[in-house]
């Protein structure tokens, strides 16, 4: 025996071995997570923003993704691309998908 070295000691025997029933109830439980806290929220906001691309019409007031106020001019449903006012002869051309959300009337006055 050294005063610096420790004495090796055998092993009791391999670890037991895991059975595959945990690993699957594991892995089902992840699923469920994995559906609940990203997939189905995900889904529901894309449920919701279709449903407010389909909503759009001429004179609704829109905020667009790149913080853009403007009135809607024209519809264009075979293409999915609107024309937006943003001021006085000023006409800005978008896909509805750029279309964030829609202002209640009176709010680019109130600007």
């Amino acid at each position: 025996m050294s005063l610096f070295i420790s004495t090796a000691h055998a092993a009791a025997g391999p670890a037991p071995a895991g059975g595959g029933m945990e690993m699957m109830i594991m892995l089902a439980v992840f699923g469920v997570v994995f559906y609940f806290m990203i997939y189905r929220p995900q889904s529901k906001r894309v449920k919701e923003h279709k449903g407010l691309m389909g909503a759009l019409s001429k004179g609704d007031e829109v905020l667009t993704q790149g913080g853009i106020v403007g009135k809607i001019v024209k519809v264009s449903d075979e293409k999915d691309f609107i024309v937006i006012s943003v001021a006085e002869g000023t006409e800005v051309v978008l896909q509805k998908a750029a279309i964030n959300a829609v202002l209640p009337k009176g709010t680019m006055k109130s600007l």
